[in-house]
């Protein structure tokens, strides 16, 4: 999978952040879940919810 940094809170490798994915899912970094991830589709965020 390739990734694009979308959004992050700074430059250091564990800090939470936003990618896109090249499959069209949105990859979030932030602590560990709990159960299992999920994969969004970009189509499904709203405008008003706007990465960049």
């Amino acid at each position: 999978m390739k990734v694009t940094k979308l959004v992050s809170t700074c430059d250091i490798k564990d800090c939470p952040a936003i990618y896109a994915t090249d499959r069209g899912t949105v990859l979030v970094q932030g602590e560990t879940p709990i159960d299992h991830g999920l994969q969004l589709p970009l189509t499904k965020l709203s405008s008003k919810s706007r990465l960049n």
